[in-house]
């Protein structure tokens, strides 16, 4: 269960002052959201289990220097987790090319262990080609087709994890969205299982 934002704020006052059980519980709400960025993202279980770890420790050290309420939370973790997840991305263009396509067909078939609401109504092959479609398009775009199309976040939302401006926000989102229609129109997942990403505009 969620915990309510009375018991939220209490966390981060008291993990703001070094507390780590109260810290434990902002963890603990923010966890699942986290995860799924970083493995959407990164495409890989055991990389986004990593990059989530480390958003983590991250935001523990950091926590002093967050000035808003709990509910304001969610955006600076996800900002955390992104950076970390683009470390990771930038570790991973320094390996060898034999590594990065090994690491390809490993990601296509990963199924994530934590799916989300969205995932729920899908079959297994359909989300495993939504999937490899994301995983196809530039990091930029990926990561907004996450942020907005997957978790859900306004493009301001987005635009505030990813420090950027909201029109850098809608027009990657609007070639992502183009981009996807493509491939799953190619796979035969269009008409059925993604025509969301054809009703949405930019």
């Amino acid at each position: 269960m969620q915990p309510d934002v009375g018991t939220l704020e209490n966390a981060l006052k008291a993990a703001q002052n070094g507390e780590v059980a109260a810290f434990n519980v902002l963890v603990q709400a923010h966890q699942r959201q986290v995860y799924n960025v970083c493995y959407r993202t990164l495409g890989n279980a055991e990389d986004a289990a990593d990059a989530t770890q480390d958003a983590f420790l991250s935001a523990f050290r950091a926590i002093k220097t967050f000035n808003g309420p709990a509910q304001g939370l969610r955006g600076w973790l996800l900002r955390i987790a992104v950076n970390t997840c683009y470390d990771q991305v930038r570790r991973r263009q320094r390996r060898p090319a034999d590594s990065l396509d090994a690491d390809a067909e490993q990601e296509s078939t990963v199924a994530d262990p934590n799916p989300g609401p969205e995932q729920a109504s899908l079959t297994a092959e359909t989300a495993r080609h939504i999937q490899q479609a994301i995983d196809h398009l530039p990091y930029e775009q990926r990561l907004t087709v996450i942020l907005c199309d997957v978790q859900g976040l306004s493009y301001e939302e987005a635009a505030q994890v990813m420090s950027i401006e909201l029109g850098t926000v809608k027009s990657r989102l609007s070639r992502a969205r183009s981009q996807l229609r493509t491939l799953l129109t190619e796979k035969g997942e269009l008409p059925n299982a993604a025509r969301r990403l054809q009703e949405r505009g930019p």
